[in-house]
């Protein structure tokens, strides 16, 4: 072995690797005692995973049987990892060597000693011989096989290694055949595609086998020499690996990909025109029509002929369609970032398919002459070297400078730039391949000369970027190919000698400006102001009548509104150049021309209709007159001819409106004529065109949007504008000459400033309102559509119970595959026609009906006690029994149905007077009731003839039953046996059953004379005729020789009794399950009680249950059988969540309160649920059982965790292979099936057969992907959530998890990493590697969940895609449904099939505290009736986050599920839908299934994603998106996106922008005396009432009218009591607080990110724990989003209060200012109203000292914005830092606003003495000045006096206070200054500073070197102590008192109290406990 020297760490070896010697020497290591366990094998660095791992899991599988060959095994490990990183340079590489080199000290004498032969060699050459015996006797066990040749493997190379020199060649023999053996045995995913894997069931499916075959015809293939090189060519991925040169793990990947592609197409083809052992053609066909769309509307988009050429040879077409969709896969399975540039995939397959043509054909290039050959080599990994990485890399660098260079989205280039540079021709100047000096690889310089980390390892470069491909490797060309062009053109050598230019920004510049709203959805908006023109002209000529509008003079101002048009169409081209002015250098001339000539046009038509309308006005001559019957003579002028052919354009998109086919047709067609008419009218792009909707749909969304507006244009101009008039125009005949203040424009004529102050506000509202209107039109829509839609049809147990009877028929008509193909191809037609038509059909339908619904709600009842929301007793309850549903044709009804039904039939019969057939109807008209009776005589009988045994006792009973049921049927029941007696003998059923149910030796007798009690109870006291039984007797023993009259007492006594020889009955009972399950089932009939009728218990069981009832009786299409249905995927992003608690983390507290004892309290009867399945009876029980991974597991599922979510999506495979046994058995043998399945032990082989054939199904159709990049990393640190990963691979075997290995480079000069997509899964308790994908660089470029669903996606399978977030859950009776909605993406005729299916969500937080509930009930509405409105009818729907199912073809082909850009994809997933409706998607939203979903519950972290989602919203606005939505959809469809996406926000943001308008024109008109003068002079009360009436509109947008949706949704599902109740209680507990909080929240970030930038996501944390936040957080996090805002508004109406109580009464004001009082009040307080003991005095205390210390503590680098106000300042501030120049000059004027609180109420001092001069405000200035430097003294005095002359300090602070106090002084006396006019300046000066401490932010770059900066930054810490303080001091004074604490408990844990949990408990934390 070789010398080991642990202080160097250092390994001599030979020059051959070999150990030089059997010892090993080491260091100061040997007594470090570490234990033998201590080293973990799983626990290795990425660096070594992949070479070193494998030996370990080989050393620990075997340590058992052969301690010195694991030994051998670890010792070779640590060999190879030395060799790799001799110097331990890689990242954990020194740890890992030294842990691993202390267990081998620890073994090496042990195992010495342990060896069995004499020599390492012999040893290890007879463990292999075993494994190779154990090899040969498990042949059909793949996966065993597999595990053992790994050993094998890995035993023959350790094998080989130990040897000594002079080894018998044998070993070496030896271990190559292992080798040879072991290499079938390939780890795979789902396809065992190796040798050995032909024999699993799935490859056994004849379409698998088909689409195998198909793949392996290499006939025809040319292949050189070279290739062999890669090995054995066995299919066309082989040889296309070969030619192009893929990566193995893409091939592997993508090869399984597609056969289950082509399989499961073949599957579901109904009509088979080729034998099922070849694939079939249309299989093919439809595969490449939906994979190639894309590709073929880019070449004819481009004019381009398409690549894809087939042969003429039949027996080829498959051949070659299959190389094309093979060679499409691999360039997409290895494109990385470019996944999310579709057009840039297409161009390179553009050319790899001429390339694969060539070389197919034995084509010559035109040019070389020589034959066709691949332009970038095919060795190996060259396709990931010469064709992405070149492209990552530009992508990466400009990345690179989005980081650097700010929030400028105009100076980098996105990956949608990227992609749209392959929308144009000129790509093709790219070449192939890839000319690198071409500019698009450029990228400036200049900001990217500054590394972003000079120590971060750089990423390595599998070939040059720069590098210079030479000419003569251009791609030969076929003669007639139409690429030969695009050849040739390749030629054309740029001058190396010219600096290449940046490519710049293509199609659309994101630029930051409110401007892009009125860009994007500029017809709105001219609509809007048009609209408002019109109505003020009207409300000016006081319009009375509709037919005034056609007065001559009215209709010609009206027609004005033109002119309007005209220039806002100028303005909207004139911001056309200015926006798109940077993507100028990548437009087409004719695109430059068009956007010249628009401004051009609309100038010269402003003009034109100026000097027509001028001289219409001026010369009222008409061009044509008419007269008209109503309308009287009718004038048309010059001015309006031209109207006319300035409308004519209009006239032709009204046509085009009008037929949507006709103008997809245009916008689709590539004809040049129809491009040269579409040339003026919008850009020639590639997506956006042929979005238009059907007829239909177009006329329900304009009919939904013309009664809106028609209903906001009415209000608008009655209660708006009208009455504005008559005070505006008694405003302008006022002459105001006196002002209180220094008028600087006293000559502006009208009073304009108060016209302005009075009529903006509306104007804003006006503005505003129609988001308002929407809300009203969405809740009625809304409901309607959700009443046809059966929503709350079953929506309590009452009303489930009283339907139940018909869910076997609606589980049968929507879950039940038909049994043939012409039923299943039927699609959604009306439920009630076409559904129950099958069932009623036939009346045998009820009971294979009912036999499979008994199955399927049996598992659901199960996974209810699975999931703890149920009891066992409840189980029982509401379980149907299997066996007795087989066993007699009734229906057997849950007890839970039937509760009490026995009983009230008793009394019912007992009390009853009449004829029988009235009792008969009576009992049937009750269906359960009947069933229960009939079902307790069945089940008694059934129950008896099983415990008799004897024959005499035997006949006895039977003639008994015989008796009863003849008057039964005779109608004499009533005659024959008394009812009265029934009580009685239902006592002794129940005795008697219940002592059956125990079933216990001792209890014999007891049954006995049970028994005989009930038989003298019918036979004496029940019966009627009693001596006709006694006749029975004799005849039955007529040998008896006793005589008559004695015999019927004997008789009584001997029956029943057992004798020794002759036993009477079968006691105790002997039977199956199916005995003691009818006797449980009767006793449960006979005993339950009414609570019975309140199960299940658990609220969360009851909405379940009701809504699957519910769902049942919806449209949904027929389901199709497991094997014909789509296959899917589900792909959950993960990043740092948690997986599953520790116990750790259950027990650690968190403001004293743990997890573990947090969701005992607040789920109390799932926690006791939970103790019942453990049989333990509380926690110290579960220790000691060690239950802990049920703990966990039970805590975990109710927390936002991935275990949840996994174990909620692993439903949808129990319920498919539920469904695929209903498949494969009949309806009669449902039951059978199910009974074998129970009887496992005594049929294993056929039911371990079964279940390998379904999960064989479930493997084509179903696959779960949990894509976690850090999961290797994680690993290889021994991360306990890695492990809990593995843990659930280990538990759901079809889960697969995939992650990006960040590997170090060892060795080269400059360290460098290589990253690579890997997936793995559990095998034999393991991780193991799957595929291995080598990426071009580090995937995290963009937005990181995008990023990290892009990495995974190649990994996923089948037809569709499932995203889901790892806070969501899934239930067993939703994922029944799967199938239904998957139907929903087959094509329909006339229909276009969707390409993205919206699921609706329940919001499962939202049980407890009073936050989650507004926040649940607010998103519930959103994804409910908010969506079922997007999708039907205004057709706007996209995708709003997860559970959406994606077309997964269709938007592989187009860019993926997301966009990835980083900032302005902020919100990634909305843009998916944007991409998809581009694209000519279809977007559909259903509601008969859901998904649950978890929502953050505290004020603070709901505040952070409402942030984010506004920071989103804003970034959405600049998105070229957005724009193109704007501007390609129609009138009112671009309604719907404007009012449902971003202008909801920027409704917001008006809402709270018009109350500042208002009080700011208010502040002017009462410091500027206007108001005054006004009420004074000419009494206008009309603008006090106008005043109140805005008042009250803005209380109206705040809380009322916008929350109708949500109260309209909780109607539909809750009744209308319950809807009323629950909004009361809302009000209550101040959700009116709450949504004006967030509508403040979302008001300021979407406007300050809009302006400045500063988008980012804000990781919101999912905690479980309610927990109080510190004073200091909240001022973080709300200080410049509400508590300045409140504070201003506060100041407003104040300082309005203030000046304007000499002549307005208070009434007035409280009228006008009520509800700005409430928001700011909201704004100040609701974070600590909200706030869990927000009002404890103990909280208070600790939030001051923590506050003090905050404040006080200097930033610096470091040190983290929650330690120290200066950084968290910094922070704050940060956006404003790569803010541009505009944005900075509109900041420091909004900023000015604050200086006309001073202008303005220096004149009213009085000390400024009625004086109005200019010099009085600059006088101010100069006091502003004189205090500022009061401060800076004090502060220089602290810095430099405090510490060494504190009395020098105290005497210069007592001489500035004196010197002040005497001034003040002396002004007081000498120029009458009053405490009126202190107080009045502090209001003034206040504003005053807080604006210049804005304008210093503003403008920081310039001052922040001067010392100018630091007093800025003492000031503001100022203000933010003195705000804080006013904010503190209330809160503190309200904790004083006690029942302050108590009230804020009780109204924000309100629904906790309802549900009697123990909240105070909670909250208490450890004082409770």
């Amino acid at each position: 072995m070789s010398e080991i020297e642990v202080v160097e760490e250092s390994l001599s070896i030979n020059g051959d690797g070999r150990r030089r010697s059997t010892s090993v020497r080491t260091g100061t290591s040997r007594n470090i005692g570490q234990s033998r366990d201590s080293f973990d094998s799983e626990k290795v660095p990425q660096t070594l995973v992949a070479e070193v791992q494998r030996f370990l899991r080989v050393a620990d599988q075997i340590n058992h049987e052969s301690p010195r060959a694991a030994y051998l095994c670890r010792f070779y490990a640590f060999e190879r990892a030395h060799m790799m990183d001799p110097r331990s340079q890689g990242r954990g590489v020194r740890q890992f060597k030294t842990s691993l080199l202390q267990r081998l000290e620890q073994d090496e004498k042990a195992t010495i000693l342990k060896r069995k032969e004499k020599s390492d060699v012999r040893e290890l050459r007879d463990v292999l011989q075993k494994y190779e015996y154990y090899i040969k006797e498990c042949s059909g066990d793949s996966e065993k096989g597999a595990r053992l040749h790994q050993i094998a493997s890995v035993l023959s190379e350790v094998l080989k290694n130990t040897a000594v020199s002079g080894v018998a060649p044998e070993v070496n023999d030896h271990g190559e055949e292992i080798d040879a053996n072991s290499a079938p045995y390939q780890p795979y995913n789902i396809l065992p595609l190796g040798i050995d894997g032909e024999h699993q069931a799935i490859m056994q499916f004849p379409e698998v086998k088909a689409a195998i075959t198909a793949l392996r015809n290499l006939r025809g293939l040319p292949l050189e020499e070279g290739h062999q090189r890669h090995g054995v060519v066995t299919d066309l991925f082989d040889w296309l690996q070969c030619w192009f040169g893929f990566q193995n793990g893409n091939v592997c990947n993508q090869r399984e990909h597609l056969i289950l592609l082509l399989a499961n197409i073949h599957f579901r083809q109904i009509h088979r025109t080729t034998p099922i052992s070849k694939l079939g053609e249309r299989a093919v066909d439809e595969l490449m029509k939906k994979l190639f769309s894309n590709y073929k509307h880019w070449c004819k988009f481009l004019g381009r002929k398409s690549n894809i050429w087939l042969p003429t040879v039949k027996q080829e077409v498959q051949q070659h369609k299959l190389l094309y969709v093979a060679i499409y896969l691999l360039i997409w399975g290895e494109a990385s970032n470019l996944r999310f540039m579709p057009e840039c995939l297409c161009y390179i397959f553009h050319h790899m398919a001429y390339e694969l043509y060539g070389i197919l054909s034995g084509a010559e290039d035109p040019i070389t002459g020589e034959q066709v050959r691949p332009a970038n080599g095919g060795g190996s990994e060259s396709f990931l070297s010469n064709v992405v990485t070149p492209v990552y890399k530009v992508i990466y660098k400009e990345a690179e400078r989005k980081e650097i260079g700010g929030s400028d989205h105009s100076e980098w280039r996105n990956y949608d730039d990227l992609n749209e540079f392959f929308w144009s021709p000129n790509c093709f100047q790219l070449g192939w391949p890839f000319r690198a000096d071409h500019k698009f690889f450029f990228v400036k310089p200049s900001t990217i000369c500054e590394p972003r980390n000079d120590k971060k390892a750089s990423i390595c470069d599998p070939s040059s970027l720069m590098e210079q491909y030479q000419i003569e490797n251009t791609m030969p060309v076929e003669e007639n190919s139409p690429i030969i062009i695009e050849k040739l053109e390749n030629f054309v050598i740029e001058d190396k000698t010219c600096e290449p230019k940046w490519l710049g920004k293509i199609n659309f510049v994101e630029m930051r400006s409110f401007y892009q709203l009125f860009r994007s959805f500029d017809r709105m908006w001219i609509f809007l102001i048009l609209a408002l023109q019109a109505m003020i002209i009207m409300a000016w000529h006081g319009l009375g009548s509709p037919f005034q509008l056609f007065d001559a003079t009215i209709f010609g101002d009206i027609m004005s509104i033109f002119i309007t048009a005209s220039v806002l169409k100028f303005a909207r081209a004139s911001l056309d150049i200015a926006f798109t002015w940077k993507a100028r250098h990548t437009m087409e001339f004719y695109e430059i021309l068009r956007y010249a000539l628009k401004p051009i046009i609309a100038g010269l038509w402003t003009i034109i209709l100026s000097v027509y309308y001028a001289a219409s006005k001026r010369n009222s001559s008409c061009a044509v007159k008419q007269y008209q019957r109503g309308v009287g003579e009718w004038c048309l002028s010059s001015y309006m001819v031209t109207v006319t052919i300035y409308m004519s354009s209009n006239a032709v998109g009204l046509v085009l409106f009008l037929v949507p086919a006709l103008r997809r047709y245009i916008e689709t067609s590539n004809s040049k004529a129809w491009t040269v008419l579409c040339w003026w009218a919008q850009p020639r792009l590639y997506v956006g065109r042929g979005t238009q909707e059907d007829l239909a749909s177009i006329l329900k969304y304009s009919v939904f949007w013309v009664l809106l507006l028609l209903s906001k244009l009415s209000f608008s101009y009655y209660y708006e504008i009208s009455p504005l008039v008559k005070p505006t125009k008694q405003i302008m005949k006022i002459g105001v000459n006196k002002y209180d203040w220094h008028e600087l424009f006293p000559k502006v004529r009208n009073n304009a400033g108060a016209i302005i102050a009075v009529w903006a506000p509306i104007i804003v509202v006006y503005f505003m309102d129609t988001q308002i209107w929407y809300s009203v039109y969405c809740t009625i829509f809304g409901g309607i559509y959700g009443i046809f839609r059966h929503l709350g049809e079953i929506r309590t147990m009452g009303m489930l119970r009283s339907k139940f009877h018909a869910l076997p028929f609606a589980f049968n008509a929507s879950l039940v595959a038909p049994v043939s193909k012409s039923d299943e191809v039927r699609h959604g037609k009306s439920f009630f026609k076409h559904k129950f038509h099958k069932l009623h059909q036939d009346s045998t339908n009820e009971k294979s009906g009912a036999a499979k619904f008994t199955q399927v709600w049996n598992k659901i009842i199960t996974s209810f006690r699975t999931e703890d929301l149920i009891s066992n007793r409840e189980m029982d309850l509401m379980t149907i029994p299997m066996s007795l549903e087989s066993a007699s044709g009734l229906v057997h009804w849950p007890v839970f149905l039937l509760a009490t039904k026995f009983s009230t039939a008793l009394s019912i019969a007992e009390e009853f007077s009449g004829k029988d057939e009235i009792l008969y109807r009576k009992i049937q008209k009750d269906h359960y009731m009947f069933s229960a009776v009939k079902e307790c005589y069945e089940l008694l009988k059934g129950i008896l003839d099983i415990l008799i045994i004897r024959d005499l006792e035997k006949r006895v009973v039977h003639e008994l039953f015989n008796r009863l049921e003849t008057s039964t049927s005779r109608c004499s029941l009533l005659m024959d046996f008394r009812m009265s007696e029934l009580p009685a003998l239902r006592a002794k059923c129940i005795d008697l059953v219940d002592l059956l149910f125990e079933n216990k030796e001792i209890d014999k007798d007891k049954v006995v004379k049970t028994l005989q009690d009930i038989f003298e109870v019918v036979t004496r006291d029940m019966m009627v005729h009693e001596f006709s039984l006694l006749d029975l007797f004799r005849n039955i023993q007529p040998n008896k020789e006793e005589k008559s009259v004695g015999f019927y007492g004997d008789f009584q006594l001997e029956l029943f009794s057992s004798g020794v020889d002759n036993p009477a009955i079968l006691y105790p009972l002997e039977g199956s399950g199916s005995v003691k399950e009818q006797i449980k089932r009767l006793l449960l009939l006979l005993t339950v009680k009414e609570t019975a009728l309140e199960i299940p218990v658990n609220l969360e069981a009851r909405r379940r249950i009701s809504y699957f009832a519910t769902s049942l009786f919806m449209d949904m299409p027929c389901a199709p059988k497991v094997r014909d249905m789509l296959s899917f995927s589900v792909l959950t992003p993960h990043y740092e969540e948690e997986v599953k608690y520790s116990i750790k983390e259950l027990h650690a507290n968190q403001e004293g309160v743990s997890i573990m004892f947090y969701m005992q309290k607040i789920y109390p009867d799932e926690w006791k649920n939970f103790l019942e399945r453990m049989e333990c009876e509380n926690w110290d029980e579960l220790e000691t059982k060690g239950k802990n991974e049920d703990v966990r597991n039970w805590a975990s599922f109710r927390g936002q965790t991935l275990s949840r979510t996994v174990r909620g999506m692993m439903y949808y495979r129990t319920a498919l292979k539920l469904q695929a046994l209903f498949d494969m058995a009949k309806d009669q043998d449902v039951h059978d099936v199910f009974n074998i399945i129970q009887r496992r032990r005594d049929k294993q082989d056929s039911l371990r057969f079964l279940s390998t054939q379904l999960d064989a199904l479930i493997d084509m159709k179903f696959t779960l992907v949990i894509s976690w990049q850090k999961f290797g990393a994680q690993k290889s640190v021994g991360n306990p959530q890695a492990k809990d990963v593995i843990g659930l691979m280990r538990r759901y075997p079809s889960l697969r998890v995939a992650y990006v290995e960040e590997k170090e480079v060892i060795g080269a000069e400059d360290p460098c990493k290589i990253y690579s997509s890997i997936l793995v899964k559990a095998v034999n308790g393991l991780d193991q590697e799957i595929y291995r994908i080598k990426l071009p660089g580090t995937p995290n470029i963009g937005e990181g969940k995008p990023e990290n669903q892009n990495h995974a996606i190649i990994f996923t399978r089948g037809d569709v895609l499932q995203t889901i977030d790892m806070n969501q859950d899934n239930y067993l009776e939703e994922a029944l449904k799967v199938r239904n909605v998957l139907q929903e993406f087959i094509p329909r005729k006339g229909k276009k099939s969707p390409t993205i299916i919206g699921l609706r969500e329940h919001v499962f937080t939202g049980s407890v505290s009073s936050l989650a509930w507004f926040m649940s009930y607010q998103e519930t509405s959103f994804v409910t009736i908010g969506q079922r409105i997007l999708a039907n009818p205004l057709r706007v729907r996209f995708h709003y986050g997860h559970p959406d199912l994606f077309d997964r073809v269709f938007h592989l082909t187009r860019g993926g599920v997301s966009k990835a850009s980083k900032t302005i994809n902020l919100s990634e997933d909305v843009f998916a839908g944007f991409n998809s409706v581009l694209r000519k998607g279809c977007v559909r939203y259903h509601e008969y299934m859901q998904v649950g979903k978890g929502r953050d519950v505290g004020l603070n972290q709901i505040s952070k994603f409402e942030a984010k989602v506004a920071n989103g919203n804003s970034e959405q606005t600049l998105s070229r998106d957005i724009y193109r939505l704007g501007q390609r959809f129609d009138f009112f469809r671009m309604l719907s996106c404007y009012f449902t996406t971003v202008g909801f926000y920027f409704s917001s943001l008006l809402s709270v922008l018009g109350i500042y308008v208002f009080l700011y024109g208010q502040l002017y008109l009462v410091l500027s005396g206007l108001e005054k003068s006004l009420l004074l002079e000419a009494k206008v009360e009309n603008i006090e009432s106008l005043e109140t009436a805005l008042a009250s509109q803005s209380f109206i947008q705040l809380g009322l009218l916008t929350g109708l949706p949500m109260v309209m949704e909780i109607t539909l599902e809750k009744g209308l009591l319950a809807a009323m109740k629950d909004f009361i209680l809302m009000q209550l507990q101040l959700a009116s607080v709450f949504f004006t909080f967030s509508l403040g929240t979302k008001a300021h970030y979407y406007g300050r990110t809009i302006l400045h930038g500063g988008a980012k996501y804000r990781p919101t944390g999912r905690k479980v724990v309610v927990f109080h936040a510190s004073f200091t957080e909240n001022y973080r996090l709300y200080s410049r989003s509400h508590f300045v805002k409140g504070f201003e508004l506060m100041l407003l109406l104040v300082v309005y209060d203030l000046f304007r109580r000499s002549y307005q009464n208070s009434m007035s004001y409280v009228l006008i200012t009520y509800s700005i009082w409430f928001m700011l009040m909201s704004w100040l307080f609701a974070p600590f109203l909200f706030n869990p003991s927000g009002f404890d005095w103990g909280k208070i205390v600790d939030d001051w000292t923590d506050w003090n210390k905050w404040i006080k503590n200097q930033g610096g680098i470091g040190v983290h914005q929650d330690k120290s106000w200066e950084s968290w300042w910094n922070d704050e501030q940060a956006h404003l830092q790569h803010s541009g120049f505009f944005a900075r000059i509109l900041e420091i004027l909004v900023s000015l606003r604050f200086f006309i609180y001073q202008y303005g109420m220096v004149y009213h001092l009085d000390i400024a003495q009625e004086n109005k001069d200019f010099l009085v405000y600059l006088l101010s200035w100069l006091v502003i000045a004189i205090i500022f430097l009061l401060a800076k003294a004090v502060s220089v005095g602290r810095q430099r006096l405090s510490a060494s002359y504190q009395l020098q300090y105290r005497l210069l602070k007592a001489f500035l206070f004196l010197a002040a106090l005497s001034v003040i002084a002396t002004l007081s006396v000498v120029c009458s200054l009053s405490l009126r006019d202190l107080i009045v300046c502090c209001l003034a000066f206040l504003p005053t500073g807080w604006g210049l401490i804005s304008i210093a932010q503003a403008v920081r770059p310039k001052i922040q070197d001067t010392g100018l900066w630091g007093f800025v930054r003492v000031l503001a810490r100022a203000y933010d102590y003195g705000m804080g303080v006013v904010l503190f001091a209330p809160v503190s004074l309200l904790a004083w008192l006690p029942i302050i604490s108590a009230f804020q408990t009780r109204f924000l844990f309100n629904e906790a109290f309802s549900r009697r949990l123990q909240i105070q408990t909670i909250l208490a934390g450890k004082k409770k406990r």
